[in-house]
């Protein structure tokens, strides 16, 4: 356009007058020039055609934008209703680190339309992407779309790859990607998306539920205007959790495992995570039916850590106090069956006895004087027999018979017949570790202060406290099952749990699925620490694969690990502050 502007203005120019020669010499000495008079309706036509040709120019310009812009299927419209492109707030813990970002990929797309030879094109763009199926691509290049999604999210080498092969009707598109720094660290809290940046699983899909899949249809999902989501979450103790439970997977041979930290006085899950896990930044890995979250979506027969339970409810109740005794010198029968104790001790045994052997037959009758209304009551008003309203999507509903019987409270009261979640468990166990005040779990951060205005009262303080001595003991006293657990500084309490998994409708000798409740420090519980195993066998140079031989010894490695991070020191008494004074 300069140039026909400069070409314009050359040819309308003036000669340069010669010296010596008058206005009328220069005219006649120039053939076939015209005197002033005729000049001028020539030099009116020459600026009328200028005009005119530009208008034309911009006439056709607008022309076609406006045939871009309005004709259906085309590249512009799509890309004005697709919210792909937009923006998605951060993810972190805490503490502020990043748990999922976005970042700038870019994507491969073709406008069939445009495409001058698809052969040519396909084979081309094969030399660059070989896992494409030629006849699939061949059919999208050769077709009437306007236009057609090639490939997503390309790694800088291929885009600029394709981009020399010059291909005619092939752009890209810039898009905003999920990217999770922590990979699998964090997966079954953080959760991921789909292709299209839109959440489905997690946080992330909470974050869309919560309304920001409405403000991405509408495309006002900017980057300057979305606030971070911060979690309650401690990255490095859910490092330390992960870190743990794989390394006990494999120890064990276990078919899985996993752990949650649960602050007791703000009801935070500090860390969660189960194995097999997998890795956000590849979503499809989350189709594997084994790759679970079995701390909130799985349910389990929790096995003896349920005596906990059981115990609180009849010390609660008052029809039990700490000094009383029961027979559990032999079996229970009842409908056709035998309840009886893995090592029995075939005595009375007192409620400290009870619990620290985790004695079958005295726990049943703990049950029996409640009543089985009241057994019901109780475990319902701990929330173990119902489904938790979390951030969290993946929640699964507890079960429990439809009719209770008496078999059904006895098998129940130390932990069959009832299947919940690890993560109810955890939330029930923390009431009676806090004062009695149950408060719902919660994946966002929770001020101590509005954790009381939203906390029930499900026991009394009393039974709290005994509880918590009946927690120490059975991990400091060595005939309690809890001993592997038993950190030395933190005053770790606990129970564990052994249960038979039902197979093909009967309950196996030999698979189990084990548990460890744990609370520390148990003068003042901060934490619960539950841990599960899956499966597990007996560790090279042990005979037994109980859940004091592995879940416990998780569990105590976990507070070992991570209780620094959480704030609890160690307390070693005045022999052990001389000791670290002399350091």
């Amino acid at each position: 356009m300069k140039r026909f502007i400069s070409a314009l203005r050359r040819t309308s120019r003036p000669a340069a007058p010669v010296a010596g020669e008058t206005g009328s010499s220069r005219a006649a000495r120039i053939p076939g020039r015209r005197r002033p008079g005729r000049d001028a309706p020539q030099s009116s036509g020459r600026f009328a055609l200028a005009i005119g040709l530009f208008a034309a120019v911009y006439i056709v310009i607008g022309a076609r934008l406006v045939e871009w812009g309005v004709a259906p299927g085309e590249t512009a419209t799509y890309f004005r209703s697709n919210p792909i492109m937009s923006a998605r707030p951060q993810i972190l813990d805490r503490d502020g680190r990043v748990l999922a970002t976005d970042i700038t990929t870019f994507s491969l797309f073709a406008e069939p339309r445009r495409v001058i030879d698809a052969d040519e094109a396909s084979e081309l763009l094969l030399t660059v992407l070989p896992d494409l199926d030629p006849k699939w691509l061949y059919k999208k290049l050769s077709g009437e779309q306007g236009f057609v999604w090639l490939r997503r999210e390309l790694t800088p080498g291929q885009k600029q790859a394709i981009l020399d092969l010059g291909i005619p009707g092939v752009g890209f598109r810039s898009e905003k990607s999920r990217f999770y720094p922590g990979r699998s660290t964090a997966a079954y809290i953080v959760g991921h998306v789909n292709v299209d940046n839109q959440g489905t699983a997690g946080m992330e899909k909470w974050i869309d539920d919560q309304g920001f899949r409405a403000l991405q249809n509408s495309g006002l999902a900017t980057e300057t205007d979305l606030t971070p989501v911060k979690l309650s979450m401690d990255l490095r103790v859910q490092h330390i959790v992960q870190d743990e439970i794989e390394q006990a997977m494999q120890r064990y041979q276990s078919l899985a495992a996993g752990g949650i930290v649960l602050d007791v006085e703000t009801g935070e899950v500090v860390a969660m995570t189960s194995v097999p896990d997998y890795d956000p930044n590849v979503p499809s890995q989350a189709l594997d039916k084994n790759r679970l979250n079995r701390m909130s979506a799985g349910l389990y027969e929790m096995g003896s850590t349920f005596k906990t339970f059981t115990t609180a409810m009849a010390l609660d109740s008052g029809k039990v106090k700490l000094t009383d005794s029961f027979d559990a010198t032999k079996p229970i029968r009842i409908g056709g069956f035998s309840i009886s104790d893995f090592h029995g001790k075939r005595r009375v045994l007192s409620v400290p006895e009870i619990f620290i052997y985790s004695s079958n037959i005295g726990t049943a009758q703990e049950a029996e004087k409640v009543g089985i209304p009241g057994h019901q009551a109780f475990l319902t008003k701990l929330g173990l027999l119902s489904k938790w309203d979390t951030e969290l999507p993946e929640v699964a509903t507890p079960t429990q018979p439809k009719v209770w019987k008496l078999i059904n409270s006895i098998t129940i009261s130390f932990g069959h017949g009832v299947s919940t979640t690890p993560m109810n468990t955890a939330v029930a166990a923390a009431a009676l570790m806090n004062g009695g005040k149950l408060i719902p779990p919660t994946f966002l951060p929770r001020s101590k202060e509005e954790a009381d205005a939203i906390a029930e009262r499900v026991v009394s303080e009393k039974t709290s406290e005994e509880m918590r001595y009946l927690f120490r003991l059975n991990v400091a006293d060595q005939r309690g099952s809890g001993n592997n657990a038993d950190i030395k500084g933190y005053r770790v309490g606990g129970k564990t749990g052994t249960a038979n998994k039902v197979v093909q409708g009967r309950y196996s000798d030999t698979k189990k699925f084990n548990a460890f409740l744990a609370s520390f420090p148990i003068d003042h519980p901060r934490y619960i620490v539950l841990t599960v195993i899956d499966e597990p066998k007996a560790e090279k140079g042990k005979y037994y694969a109980t859940a004091g031989m592995n879940a416990a010894v998780m569990a105590g490695n976990i507070i070992r690990r991570s209780a620094t991070f959480l704030g609890v020191h160690p307390e070693f008494g005045e022999t052990g502050k001389s000791l670290l004074v002399s350091y």
